[in-house]
C-alpha cells in the first residue's frame, strides 16, 4: 500500500500527456464533466466585466443549486474563471454556458475541456498480485 501513493503521483504527469492525444485503440475516458475556461476578450474592459457581473452571480448561483455547476474557480492569475460542469458533452456544456450573461455580451473566451477518470488507474488493477 506505501508504493501505491509514489505510483500514482510519478504516473499522473504522464497520464494527463498520453490523455491528451490518444493513439488508436487506446482507451479513452468517459467524459464525466466538462472543464470551461472563461477568459476576458482581448480588448474587454474590467469596468465591462463588472457591470454585468451582478447578473451573472444570480446566473452561476442558480446553475450551482440546480446541480449544473458543480465548482468554480478564480484563475490564479486574474484572468478569469474555472468552472467544472455536469455535462457528459461539450454541446450540453455550451446549453449551459452560453446563456449566461457574460457569455450572451460576447465578453469572453470559452475553452471547453471533457473530463474523466484517470485511466492510469486502470493499471492497477492488472498488477499481479503481490506477496
Amino acid at each position: 500500500m506505501k508504493l501505491l501513493l509514489p505510483f500514482l503521483l510519478s504516473a499522473l504527469p504522464l497520464a494527463s500527456v498520453a490523455q491528451s492525444q490518444p493513439p488508436a485503440g487506446a482507451l479513452t475516458p468517459k467524459t464525466t464533466e466538462v472543464m470551461v475556461i472563461m477568459t476576458a476578450k482581448q480588448g474587454v474592459t474590467r469596468q465591462e466585466i463588472m457591470a454585468v457581473m451582478p447578473d451573472e452571480i444570480r446566473a452561476t448561483v442558480k446553475l450551482y443549486l440546480e446541480g449544473k455547476i458543480r465548482q468554480w474557480y478564480s484563475r490564479g492569475d486574474g484572468k478569469g474563471v474555472i468552472v467544472l460542469l455536469d455535462a457528459k458533452t461539450l454541446e450540453e456544456a455550451r446549453a449551459i454556458i452560453d446563456p449566461m450573461p457574460i457569455s450572451k455580451l460576447a465578453l469572453v473566451d470559452h475553452e471547453y475541456i471533457p473530463v474523466g477518470p484517470l485511466m492510469a488507474l486502470a493499471l492497477i488493477g492488472n498488477e499481479p498480485a503481490r506477496q
